[in-house]
């Protein structure tokens, strides 16, 4: 890569002055390609060569390479001190001789003027976010509607998602943010406040995030007909909006409201504890993660459901209800021996603990990916027994690593053996967890809509013809998953498998979606 001047201090200049441009990870980047940069979400950059739009050149020490331009962003603040980069200097040595408010921290003003810098920051992108938000309505949503012969209602629903509410939620933050804006001294400005007010309206986001893969397969879909491509083109030129396509533009929420969380982590780094809006912006900090965790938390959890109905549709002579009637998650599976009365008659079973429900199934004796379903418990009802081993008297038989579920209202009674007691363990504590997550739920309002329930049985009986899944079960990663997947010249066709789940990848057909989803996911037991 070209020589650059490797200072302590950066200026905010990319120009080819011989000055260092920094930018700070957002997402950890990992790769096998030793053509590239791997690196960890925190550390900081420093970008050596700008000219792709989509892959920069940077430097982290001595390792240089290819990096996606989306993981990063520029800092704010080109300019602070240098003991807040994981670089080395040099030599070797801070050159703290010359600066002592470098090594111990700026002076007010420094500070100040790093204040002024975010706040002006959270202003502007917060800005050109609500023209963003405006193009898209205006821009694409208002001449879909015109041609009813293109797009149904329903189409628009799953392509463009709640993003008008997301539109007039914005418009009225923005405006909040605004009043709180002090033009002639921005470092003073208490902005605080006007996340933690609309901290439960941005959980509309939620709905957003869980219905942006089901956007772009739509629009994957309805790309490989021309007559949409030129319309979606002719839409953007009409709008006068910049050279991305379509799928681009709708990533954009999914970005923000996690970007809430980091423009707030550097805001409360330059707050002095004296400051008037520290607490706020403190208090701000922890809603905006809460929020991400939220919507992390909805959105994995949405993605269960359509597993949940995937093995549902893998098992064979299933009887009754969907498990999704009335079960999100499941908590636990494995194999139990299952001790009826009268004879005290034990069976093999394979369990499957989801929240309000116990299913019992059957392994085929030929195939033993093939399961056959059994029947199912309320846990609702049940309360869990730890049983000593040796004789029971209500089954009058000797067991070992036993336990029971009793049934108060109807005085039923369930015994159960594990192989191992460290396996009954596991299991006890497997009902534990359920009883949690059904209170939780219950607290914060959780609940799968009907549409939703619906949707995954019927994507589970298209995937029929794929093949059974066996029987594994695997969930998704958390949901700092937005990142956009492009290619640069020199990457291998094959893409090395990142540590998140792709939400959207733009350039590339999301296609293979399911299949990619347990491809990027370890299993969870």
């Amino acid at each position: 890569g070209p020589g650059t001047n490797n200072t302590p201090h950066c200026s905010s200049s990319s120009s080819g002055d011989g000055s260092v441009v920094y930018a700070e990870a957002l997402w950890d980047h990992v790769t096998m390609d030793d053509q590239e940069l791997g690196f960890k979400a925190g550390d900081v950059i420093e970008v050596m060569d700008a000219t792709n739009k989509e892959w920069w050149w940077g430097r982290i020490l001595d390792s240089e390479g290819w990096f996606p331009a989306s993981f990063v962003r520029l800092r704010v603040n080109q300019d602070e001190p240098m003991e807040d980069y994981p670089l080395k200097v040099e030599g070797g040595k801070d050159d703290d001789s010359s600066s002592g408010t470098r090594r111990f921290g700026m002076g007010q003003t420094s500070k100040d003027q790093m204040r002024t810098n975010v706040i002006n920051e959270i202003i502007s992108t917060e800005r050109d976010y609500i023209k963003h938000l405006k193009d898209i309505c205006e821009g694409y949503i208002k001449q879909c509607r015109k041609r009813a012969d293109m797009f149904t209602e329903e189409q628009l629903k799953t392509i463009f998602g709640n993003i008008e509410d997301i539109y007039r939620c914005q418009k009225k933050f923005v405006k909040a943010l605004e009043k709180k804006f002090n033009k002639d001294h921005p470092h003073l400005s208490e902005v605080g406040s006007c996340f933690l007010e609309y901290q439960t309206e941005f959980q509309i986001y939620s709905e957003y995030c869980n219905n942006h893969p089901n956007a772009c397969m739509e629009l994957s879909r309805l790309t490989k007909v021309n007559k949409y491509v030129y319309f979606f083109e002719a839409c953007r030129l009409l709008q006068k909006m910049i050279d991305i396509s379509l799928d681009g533009f709708l990533l954009t929420p999914v970005q923000k409201i996690c970007k809430y969380p980091l423009q707030l982590a550097e805001l409360l780094k330059y707050t002095n504890p004296q400051h008037r809006d520290f607490k706020d912006v403190e208090a701000a900090l922890n809603a905006m993660k809460n929020v991400a965790r939220l919507i992390n938390e909805r959105k994995r959890r949405l993605e269960n459901i359509d597993k949940i109905a995937q093995w549902q549709s893998s098992i064979e002579d299933w009887e009754g209800e969907d498990v999704l009637v009335r079960s999100s998650e499941l908590i636990y599976s494995g194999e139990l021996t299952k001790i009826s009365h009268p004879q005290a008659k034990s069976q093999q079973r394979m369990f499957f603990l989801f929240d309000h429900q116990l299913v019992c199934c059957k392994k085929d004796l030929l195939r033993r990916d093939i399961l056959y379903y059994k029947s199912r418990i309320n846990m609702d009802d049940m309360e869990i027994l730890d049983v000593e081993d040796g004789k029971d008297k209500d089954f009058n038989t000797s067991v070992k690593n036993a336990f029971k579920l009793h049934c108060q209202d109807t005085e039923e009674v369930h015994l159960f053996c594990a192989k191992k007691p460290e396996q009954k363990q596991r299991w006890l504590k497997a009902f534990e967890s359920e009883r949690r997550q059904v209170q939780l739920d219950q607290e914060t309002g959780f609940s799968i809509t009907e549409v939703q329930k619906k949707q995954a049985m019927l994507n589970a009986s298209k995937q029929q013809h794929t093949g059974k899944p066996k029987g594994k079960w695997s969930v998704t990663r958390p949901y700092y998953d937005f990142l956009m997947r492009q290619k640069h010249p020199t990457l291998p066709t094959t893409l090395p498998q990142q540590q998140v789940f792709m939400l959207a990848e733009p350039k590339r057909k999301p296609s293979n979606f399911w299949q990619n989803i347990s491809r990027l996911t370890p299993f969870r037991k």
